[in-house]
Order: structure tokens, then C-alpha cells, then sequence
């Protein structure tokens, strides 16, 4: 019996393999699509996923202006942010807050189902998110996903 198929392999920055993803947020409810996001960015879908390092792929979010909320959230849901001075608090509704900066939505909700570590922060920058259906990242050549079809 050959014991060598038995070692685990655990994946390095060396040795990891990162894929680029285009996806597009047209019509997507904003909940499902930042949960298979954090899971692309994290890369937990494949099969040398090491905890401790960063496998998973880069993902560009494009049409960010046109994701769903479902219900009253759009009105009744509310986002805090505070400046760090007395008095500095504001409340936000994700309606006001996608007249100003839609990117911003998806931004916030995906950084929040990442790690609260160095290794999230440097998963979140593999992230690009555009408003409308032109980015930057033509020339690596994106794969594009249907959200329907990964789990």
C-alpha cells in the first residue's frame, strides 16, 4: 500500500491557482449574491482550501446598481456609521445610501461575511465592483458565473 496518497495537501501562496470571475448583479437579490461572493473570494469551493491562506479567486461585480432587496428593506433596513467624533453617528437606508454609492452596498455586505482579520482585508481587495456593465479588468479576461448554477 502506498502511503504517500494519504498526505494531506495543504496550499500555499506559491502554489495557489486564482481564477478571475465576472458577475453580473443585474436583477440579483443582494443577500445570495454577496454570500456566493465571500465564497468565491475566500475560495471554500475548492478542493485544496486552506483556511489560513488566500485560494480563492478574483471576483468583478458589474450592474451594481441594479441589485434587489426584497421586502421594505429598501426603507426599513438601517446601516451605522459614526465619524469617531461626539455626536458622529449616522443612520443610513440602503435606498439613500444606493442614490450616492451603489457599489457601496455590495461592498459592505459582502466585507461583513468575510474574516475580521488581516487575511480578510487582503481577501477583500480581490474584489472590484463597478456601477454599469463596463470594467476595468478586460484584459485578464473574466470568466463569466451564473449565480443559479454554483452552490
Amino acid at each position: 500500500m502506498n502511503t504517500l496518497s494519504y498526505k494531506t495537501v495543504s496550499a500555499n501562496k506559491a502554489t495557489v491557482q486564482k481564477e478571475w470571475v465576472l458577475i453580473d448583479a443585474e436583477n440579483e437579490v443582494l443577500g445570495r449574491l454577496s454570500t456566493v461572493v465571500a465564497k468565491l473570494l475566500r475560495g471554500k469551493y475548492k478542493t485544496n482550501y486552506t483556511p489560513h491562506v488566500d485560494c480563492g479567486d478574483n471576483v468583478v461585480i458589474i450592474n451594481a446598481e441594479k441589485v434587489r432587496l426584497t421586502g421594505n428593506k429598501w426603507t426599513d433596513r438601517q446601516h451605522f456609521s459614526h465619524s469617531g467624533y461626539p455626536g458622529g453617528q449616522k443612520i443610513q437606508t440602503p435606498s439613500e445610501i444606493m442614490e450616492k454609492h451603489p457599489v457601496r452596498l455590495i461592498e459592505n455586505a459582502v466585507r461583513g461575511m468575510l474574516p475580521k482579520n488581516r487575511l480578510g482585508r487582503d481577501l477583500f481587495r480581490n474584489m472590484y465592483v463597478y456601477e454599469g456593465a463596463e470594467h476595468k479588468q478586460q484584459a485578464q479576461e473574466p470568466k463569466k458565473i451564473d449565480l443559479n448554477s454554483i452552490k
